[in-house]
């Protein structure tokens, strides 16, 4: 059992972090008000309610959200959290708290890219609050994201009850992983000051209003059942008629846990009045419906293409309680002021309301039907794209991740970002742990965040899916940069167990010429060569960030992929893959943008066409696109008859490469007005650059000495990488 002893309160600045830097902004507003409050202006939340982000499903972990006018409080940070506040728009920039039930992936995974998020916001301060282990957690994030922040302070608490007020909401942190909220403070009048003949001054008060309580129950094992129902804590909350009694438990309890009698019995102590909220896997809606409905728009232009969605169902039955209760949806909230209801209005629209209206507008306007057929040529390769966005998880696309099913019974994985695994499981649904137990490599390109925080995650569901199907057991194959495990051992060594998962193999030791010291790294990468039925697995340097590398696979019957991870053009990558079948590379930019893309050091679309044609790729798929490209990126003259863009959830194959190229145009009609606006947006961008006037005497064209000198260093960035193959080569 874990106490809820350790508090932080994390202060971001402007430092480095994998994401753009960003200029320094002015304080955000609500934190001006809140700044600008007195207190004696503190009055009791008029509105304070309860809603779910994460109903507990497999693909979105149990997530809580606490909305007060003063104050936003999130309960736990799994992986996808992020991701569902932008998309139903609760924003995140207003988020001041956070607890976590406990300290696992399940409840964390999305905690260091909330952090960024918070910090590129503006946020200027957060309390996280959780287990011991969520001290070292964030000094993960710190070291391994560069510089995260730039101070913070650690309040020790008791380990039996953990008391502290903000804004009038007084949470009490249980050992049990119980949180109490009780919205109470009695508030002076603004006229509460009278003048009596004495002189006598009387101070009024208005009436003591004590606020509802409410509990959050995470029970994750039958063997925390017994603490739970003998805690006199809290006893005082199961009392009826008290000011105590709760108005809500939410239960973060999975289904064996709840079917238990000692469970079902200290659910009953509790008066009738109290509701009861269940959150775990026994929940069938969406989360992600504006990636169903884009879906469902794409399946209609291409159904094998664009395979419809699918939602898990887990095969245990639920439990049979003895009290009324609610399972959980994505955005059912409990309100607990002005009065105690449920609110579904908000909820997320089942799929079939995503899909009644579109079907006929789609049909109408495109008449797309002429396009389907089935793609010829081989089953397998398959390569299935999971996240073809860039920097940070949005409503459309994921952050990279590319499935490649090499054979029905053999699949490699190309980067791992965030949700990975969610992404996993709205594809294939029911059949996902046949998938991860086929999942045999994976290899990540590089250590920015939106390309590997997805691999812990995805470890623990594999080892989890092979005990469910009764396969043996055999750890992942991890090709990524050494780098890496810094961060897996820290995890490993403060966390959670998660080393035996994985046999590493250096990204370097894989590139042309590289010597391999070790016996055991040759043994290794042999495994891996016969593993997935592949004569040569490469590696090289690309120019993004230090230790970044593109690879290409080469399979026993003759086709090549290559995959370039984020990369400026790159010789190194034409070299490696000359002549390939296949080349996914990123094009983060639309072509006008060169000069952000190399301060970014990314490529544009012409650029990454560039790369394909020099390389004489077969075919070419764009990938990796900037969130400003949400829905479809902005088409450059030099797209042809070799080149196709990705899709979250596109599934191709080698044989669909002619049909690629003709989706284009229904894709251009289906997106027209995102399309309009971006090439607004584009012109309004280049009539600003034209009218911009020359400084120093030079061309409006021209570099500032500024960005001569980041350029400079980067070339100087780019010899070292040189170099250094080269003595590979040599030695």
């Amino acid at each position: 059992v874990w106490p809820m002893c350790s508090r932080r309160d994390v202060y971001f600045d402007g430092t480095q972090s994998s994401r753009k830097s960003r200029a320094v902004r002015d304080t955000l507003r609500h934190v001006k008000v809140k700044e600008s409050r007195r207190p004696g202006e503190l009055h009791g939340p008029a509105t304070v309610y309860v809603q779910v982000l994460g109903a507990g499903s497999r693909d979105n972990g149990a997530s809580l959200y606490v909305f007060s006018e003063y104050n936003r409080y999130l309960f736990n940070c799994g992986e996808g959290t992020q991701r569902l506040m932008q998309e139903h728009k609760i924003k995140i920039a207003r988020l001041d708290n956070i607890f976590l039930t406990r300290m696992s992936w399940e409840t964390a995974g999305g905690l260091s890219g909330m952090i960024l998020t918070l910090k590129d916001t503006g946020v200027p301060q957060c309390v996280l609050s959780g287990p011991p282990q969520l001290v070292l957690s964030v000094n993960i994030t710190h070291v391994h994201f560069i510089q995260i922040f730039v101070s913070f302070s650690l309040h020790k608490k008791s380990k039996t009850l953990e008391t502290f007020v903000s804004f009038l909401l007084v949470f009490h942190c249980i050992v049990f992983c119980c949180f109490r909220i009780n919205i109470y403070k009695p508030y002076e009048s603004k006229l509460n000051i009278l003048k009596f003949n004495s002189a006598q001054l009387v101070k009024l008060c208005t009436p003591a209003d004590p606020g509802p309580v409410f509990l959050v129950v995470d029970c994750p094992s039958e063997d925390f059942i017994q603490p739970l129902c003998t805690n006199h804590v809290l006893q005082r909350y199961q009392t009826g008629g008290s000011e105590d009694s709760a108005a809500l438990v939410v239960h973060m309890t999975p289904e064996s846990v709840l079917d238990t009698d000692e469970y079902k019995s200290w659910m009953e102590r509790f008066p009738s009045s109290t509701e009861h909220l269940v959150m775990n896997e026994q929940t069938f809606t969406p989360h992600n419906t504006r990636s169903h409905k884009l879906q469902t728009q794409l399946n209609l232009i291409h159904p094998e293409i664009f395979p419809p969605l699918k939602l898990y169902k887990t095969k245990e039955p639920p439990a049979s309680l003895r009290v009324p209760n609610v399972r959980a949806e994505c955005l059912m909230k409990f309100q607990l002021r002005p009065k105690l209801e449920w609110q579904r209005s908000v909820q997320a629209n089942s799929r079939q309301c995503v899909t009644d209206a579109l079907v006929s507008h789609v049909y109408h306007v495109f008449n797309l039907l002429f396009i389907f057929y089935a793609g010829k040529g081989e089953k397998y390769p398959e390569i299935v794209f999971l996240g073809t966005g860039s920097s940070l998880p949005m409503k459309i696309r994921n952050v990279s991740g590319t499935l490649v099913n090499i054979s029905s019974s053999q699949s490699l994985l190309l980067d791992c970002g965030e949700g990975t695994f969610g992404q996993l499981c709205r594809h294939y649904g029911d059949d996902v742990d046949e998938i991860l137990s086929r999942l045999s490599t994976i290899f990540v390109s590089h250590l920015h965040a939106d390309h590997h925080t997805g691999l812990i995650h995805l470890l623990l569901e594999r080892e989890r899916a092979l005990n469910s199907l009764g396969k043996a057991f055999s750890p992942v194959y991890l090709i990524a940069p050494v780098q890496i495990m810094t961060w897996l051992n820290q995890y490993h060594d403060h966390c959670q167990q998660i080393l035996s998962q994985i046999n590493i193999i250096p990204s370097k030791l894989l590139c042309d010429g590289a010597e391999i010291p070790k016996v055991k790294t040759k043994s290794l990468i042999q495994a891996v060569l016969k593993k997935n039925d592949l004569v040569k697995f490469q590696t090289c340097y690309v120019r993004h960030c230090k230790n970044a590398f593109a690879c290409s696979l080469t399979h026993q019957s003759g086709w090549q992929l290559v995959f370039s991870g984020d990369t400026m053009p790159c010789d190194a990558v034409v070299n490696m893959g000359k002549n390939a079948t296949l080349l996914i590379h990123e094009a983060t930019l639309e072509d006008g943008m060169e000069e952000e893309a190399c301060e970014k050091r990314h490529s544009t679309t012409s650029q990454a066409i560039g790369i394909g044609m020099k390389m004489n790729a077969e075919f070419i798929v764009l990938n990796h696109f900037s969130q400003r490209y949400a829905k479809i990126p902005l088409f450059s003259d030099d797209f042809n008859g070799k080149v196709g863009i990705s899709f979250d959830h596109m599934r191709i194959r080698f044989g669909d490469f002619p049909m690629l190229p003709r989706l284009i145009r229904p894709l251009k009609a289906l997106f027209a007005e995102e399309i309009e606006e971006m090439e607004e947006r584009r012109e309004r961008r280049e009539m600003k650059k034209t009218a911009e006037p020359p400084s120093n005497g030079e061309s409006g064209t021209s570099r500032q000495p500024d960005e001569m000198s980041k350029g400079a260093k980067r070339e100087q960035d780019d010899l070292n990488q040189e170099a250094a193959i080269k003595r590979l080569k040599t030695n």
